[in-house]
């Protein structure tokens, strides 16, 4: 993974941005991971449309290491950077943030993954990314 200072982003937009509501906790009251896992997969596949606007799916998703909990009513940020991009994929990195309180408490870091998709045509075969890097 690429190296995070752990530090909130101040001044960068979020991919996405969600406030979670208790349809979405375990049974210690916190936010389930794979609902975490599922919105940091949505915000990679925000960031690879930049480069290819047609389908990518998800091949892989590094090591999650969950460093902070997530409870009903933080609002949650899914910040992207592209990372690299290949002839047919593209890695993302998203970097997960919690803001207690809907936008009222302290950030608290997440986690952070290293995303890999891979633009497809209607058989789901790779084929090149539409607008790669110049």
């Amino acid at each position: 993974m690429s190296e995070t200072t752990h530090e909130y982003p101040t001044g960068r937009v979020p991919s996405v941005r969600q406030v979670m509501m208790p349809r979405d906790t375990n049974a210690l009251g916190t936010i389930f991971g794979g609902v975490i896992l599922s919105q940091i997969d949505l915000a990679a596949a925000i960031e690879a449309h930049k480069l290819h606007p047609a389908r990518v799916v998800t091949v892989s998703m590094d090591k999650i290491e969950f460093k902070a909990p997530v409870y009903v009513g933080d609002l949650v940020s899914f910040f992207t950077e592209t990372l690299r991009v290949g002839r047919t994929s593209v890695t993302v990195h998203v970097t997960v943030w919690s803001q207690r309180g809907f936008g009222g408490g302290e950030h608290a870091y997440v986690t952070e993954a290293e995303v890999t998709m891979v633009a497809v045509d209607d058989d789901f075969k790779p084929v090149p990314i539409l607008n790669p890097p110049a």
